[in-house]
């Protein structure tokens, strides 16, 4: 019986996974022209040779995670305002978008990212506001390649809880979206600089919604992310004391390994592995693993909850083991949950229920 339904469940989640056919191999890229602006490189650049950009890339990222808090420093906005837009979904597969119907309006935080990309809807962040009365507050951010309507759902039992949500946008999602291209390839590519500046943005962005946040009387805070939005919660709470609730929907240690051994980024990979091998894709985006920080972590008492899933095949299931490994060695205080499902079969019927249980359970108890 547990064989029968392994290999249902993964038949199932490979299907998932499969169902999009608008995936794009992109070629690899170290992108060292996104490194000019971060903190500490002062505009140095490296050699045109492979060689010399790899052994860049590998020092700088040793250096940002010695020195996390001045890489994930920013400057808090001057332009915040609530704007009120007709809802759309955003679509990112290769089909024909769900037929919705009309969606109404909703009211959007939005303000200039501090860190600024070549694309200017980027630049916009985005956060759809779900008020509540009260002192607490959740961030809420989707999985990779999300479409504008994924977790709103949460965001409004939030709101039966009492508790206030801001949804946001990661960068290159939805409405941040550049024209160019369908779905969120700017976030998560073979473009190395490129995917360290988008995670670099998105905790920026993180940090912003809660001074906005604190200017709305709001003093309690929690952050939800479901995997790649997971990674980016995790990071903004080992450099933000703010955040004293976390809910890690799907967990994982090192980005490259989730790009090499997922499923759904297998065309990543594809586009990767010509180049350069694991171990140098780990060293080159240390500075964006969760594993990177867990000492930055600890440094302020919060309360964990860690989800993943038995039949995992995009954030396989020992690296999140790994990961509760670590809370325990740490004694972090946390929670496990384990739902006999995979990634992407978390947003099916039933197990989006039982994720959302486990969630929701563990935000209205602990915040």
């Amino acid at each position: 019986m547990p064989h029968w339904y392994q290999s249902w469940m993964h038949d199932w989640e490979t299907r998932l996974t499969m169902r999009d056919t608008n995936r794009v191999v992109r070629p690899f890229e170290w992108g060292e022209e996104w490194t000019h602006g971060w903190p500490g490189v002062n505009g140095t650049r490296p050699e045109v040779s492979h060689g010399a950009a790899e052994n860049f890339f590998h020092q700088l990222n040793q250096h940002i995670v010695e020195n996390s808090d001045e890489f994930f420093a920013y400057r808090t906005p001057t332009d915040f305002r609530l704007e009120r837009h007709k809802v759309e979904r955003h679509h990112t597969g290769d089909g024909p978008a769900p037929r919705d119907g009309d969606l109404g309006y909703a009211d959007f935080l939005r303000f200039t990212s501090p860190i600024e990309t070549p694309y200017r809807e980027n630049n916009l962040a985005n956060a759809r506001w779900f008020p509540a009365r009260g002192r607490r507050a959740m961030i809420v951010l989707p999985q990779w390649n999300s479409d504008a309507i994924g977790h709103n759902a949460l965001c409004r039992m939030f709101n039966f809880m009492g508790i206030a949500a801001l949804r946001l946008s990661m960068p290159y999602h939805d409405v941040r979206r550049p024209p160019e291209i369908q779905r969120a390839d700017y976030a998560v590519s073979a473009n190395v600089g490129r995917t360290i500046t988008a995670a670099r943005q998105a905790i920026a962005d993180i940090r912003c919604c809660l001074d906005w946040l604190e200017t709305q009387g709001y003093r309690q805070f929690g952050i939800l992310g479901t995997s790649l939005g997971s990674c980016y919660a995790f990071i903004a709470s080992a450099h933000d004391p703010r955040l004293k609730l976390n809910a890690f929907n799907h967990a994982s240690t090192y980005f490259a390994d989730v790009v090499w051994t997922g499923q759904s980024t297998r065309h990543i990979r594809a586009g990767i592995e010509s180049e350069i091998g694991l171990e140098s894709l780990r060293r080159s985006w240390l500075a964006i693993s969760p594993m990177a920080y867990f000492d930055r972590f600890a440094r302020f008492p919060k309360k964990s909850l860690i989800i993943y899933a038995t039949y995992d095949l995009t954030f396989l299931p020992e690296f999140s083991r790994q990961v509760v490994a670590e809370f325990e060695r740490r004694q972090l205080e946390h929670q496990v949950a384990i739902l006999p499902c995979g990634h992407y079969t978390t947003g099916e019927t039933p197990y989006k229920f039982i994720d959302a249980w486990h969630i929701t359970r563990f935000v209205g108890r602990n915040l």
